[in-house]
């Protein structure tokens, strides 16, 4: 049954950039703020970069990727070809026009800096501590907002939390049962384990 009362209908995922072929046109500052999102998530991204204009402080951060390729020239079309995604990062709002109109033609996904409407999907703010791993989104409403939510989660999460990931990896290979009683079992150990981590704090 259908639950009309969603306000946030984006369905969260999350993707092995390493095995996508990804575009970024724009070298700039929002350039660098998306590449530096996609590679500080997924080192091994493999990103193409084009731009009319790469700034040094982007190419100094892409050096230490050797699968991030950067072109300094205007986009062309051939571009797009197998391509996964794109993302577009210009002070260009025609420009971002026109290339999305052509990604949707392509079926491929594009996300449009600063312009919700042209998005196939968000770059979420990000809270991770090892393998933990949590998305934020407003819907593309309050970037701020999402950056605060961001800001409190990754003070009230633990630092050792990779110790209770590994523990509970471990327990639940040794847990006999059906699957319900395995959650059973997994949730009083999470209860648990979180309310001893909270009252050492």
């Amino acid at each position: 049954m259908q639950n009309t009362s969603i306000k946030n209908r984006l369905f969260p995922v999350f993707l092995k950039l390493e095995e996508l072929n990804v575009l970024l046109v724009g070298g700039g500052n929002v350039g660098l703020e998306k590449l530096s999102a996609m590679l500080n998530n997924s080192p091994d991204a493999k990103v193409t970069v084009v731009g009319s204009f790469i700034r040094p402080e982007l190419r100094e951060y892409a050096k230490d990727f050797s699968q991030v390729i950067l072109q300094e020239r205007n986009f062309e079309n051939s571009d797009l070809n197998e391509r996964d995604l794109v993302i577009l990062a210009t002070d260009n709002p025609d420009l971002h026009a026109s290339i999305k109109r052509m990604t949707a033609e392509l079926h491929i996904l594009c996300n449009v800096a600063d312009t919700p409407a042209l998005c196939d999907f968000y770059l979420g703010s990000i809270v991770q501590k090892g393998d933990l791993k949590i998305g934020i989104s407003t819907n593309g409403k309050s970037p701020t907002m999402a950056k605060r939510m961001r800001e409190f989660l990754d003070d009230i999460i633990p630092d050792d939390i990779q110790n209770l990931l590994e523990n509970l990896r471990e327990i639940r290979k040794s847990i006999k049962g059906d699957f319900q009683e395995k959650i059973r079992v997994l949730n009083e150990v999470t209860e648990s384990m979180i309310n001893n981590n909270n009252q050492s704090r």
